[in-house]
């Protein structure tokens, strides 16, 4: 009795080609050995017949739709019991019947159902003969069918769940693949833009600032026009250079500094959710080279894009400390936590990464009874 089922009800189209040949090979063959017992009244082999027939249609117009439910089961053993009642062959049905009932109902009514179906033979058949050795001859054999038929149809049912379950975490793999390279696309992109901020600032900025601090050094009145000229050109060149390092680095850091592009950051991050946050700042600040700016500020958005996205949050932190030669950034929150070794979905990997590339580093804690806390220390 094999019992491919793609879960109790669900359509059954993919299978729908086998299970009708199933049944169509089961029907047939009970409809003939019913038509081959010459020896019973043709009223009752009519009756089993027609069963056989019944069932057939109200799997093919019901069953085989999907979602059928208890009513579909009930009345399939009702007309089950009424054909073997008239002809005791019609059992041989329950080949049949068996992986119906697990298909179109959940696991433990299966069950319920399955046991049923092989009792309603003997029943029947004790009824239309009068006689217990009718049961204790062919008892043995329906409890038999009955225990192979429960145990198969459970141990599919769970090979079923566990492909369910396999299935599910392939998707879940899949996008948090294509999460982590997103993150990682923008993390390189990130890096290349704070790193030919840095370039240009500490390069052509600092050359130009030098040499007009030169000229002015040689001439501090700039009467000859050549030194004026070249203070000019230095200045203008200087200005590009400085508006390229602006446009390098991140549109909420050219608003203002880092402490207010933070304060923003954990402003609009309540506004969007609804969620209470907070953002304090210690220490003195200071200005910092942009391109630890750029760590500091996207660990902060990545922090509070976890807390969005996973935590379940009541409540969000954030703390900027200026320290002598270092700063921190630090994100608490309240919420359900993860397990930072095997949720690279979660951006760690990628705010590892950039913290790294400025010597810094990165700690998470991470409780589902405490919630979790991300720290980036960098050194300035």
């Amino acid at each position: 009795m094999m019992m491919l089922s793609p879960g109790p009800g669900e359509p059954i189209e993919r299978y729908s080609r086998a299970w009708t040949t199933l049944y169509a090979v089961v029907a047939l063959g009970v409809v003939a050995a019913v038509l081959a017992q010459s020896e019973t009244a043709a009223v009752s082999r009519a009756v089993a017949v027609g069963s056989v027939v019944v069932i057939a249609v109200l799997y093919g117009c019901w069953g085989r739709r999907g979602r059928a439910g208890l009513p579909f089961v009930v009345i399939v053993l009702v007309v089950f019991a009424v054909g073997s009642a008239a002809v005791g062959t019609v059992c041989y049905l329950l080949f049949a019947l068996c992986p119906l009932i697990f298909l179109v109902l959940e696991i433990r009514p299966a069950v319920v159902a399955v046991v049923v179906a092989n009792v309603l033979p003997l029943a029947t058949g004790f009824l239309r003969g009068g006689d217990w050795r009718f049961v204790t001859h062919t008892g043995p054999i329906f409890v038999l069918t009955a225990v192979a038929a429960v145990w198969l149809g459970v141990w599919i049912h769970q090979v079923v769940e566990q492909s369910k379950e396999r299935a599910t975490l392939i998707t879940e793999l899949e996008s948090s693949r294509a999460e982590v390279a997103r993150l990682s696309h923008e993390a390189g992109v990130a890096a290349e833009r704070a790193r030919l901020a840095g370039e240009i600032h500490d390069t052509l900025a600092q050359g130009f600032t030098s040499i007009i601090t030169l000229l002015q050094a040689a001439d501090p009145a700039l009467a000859d026009e050549r030194l004026a000229l070249a203070v000019r050109t230095a200045r203008e060149n200087l200005a590009e250079s400085r508006a390229l390092v602006a446009a390098l680095a991140p549109a909420a850091l050219a608003a203002g500094s880092l402490p207010d592009a933070v304060r923003r950051q954990v402003s609009r991050f309540t506004e969007e959710t609804g969620i209470p946050a907070t953002c304090r700042l210690t220490g003195d600040t200071r200005s910092l080279p942009t391109v630890v700016e750029v760590v500091l500020l996207r660990a902060a958005q990545e922090a509070l894009t976890n807390v969005r996205r996973h935590a379940e949050a009541h409540e969000v932190a954030v703390l900027l400390a200026f320290a002598a030669d270092s700063v921190r950034l630090v994100v608490r929150d309240d919420g359900r936590g993860f397990d930072a070794a095997t949720a690279p979905g979660f951006g760690v990997p990628g705010m590892r990464s950039r913290a790294e590339q400025v010597n810094g580093t990165l700690t998470v804690h991470s409780d589902p009874q405490t919630g979790t806390l991300i720290e980036v220390e960098v050194p300035a």
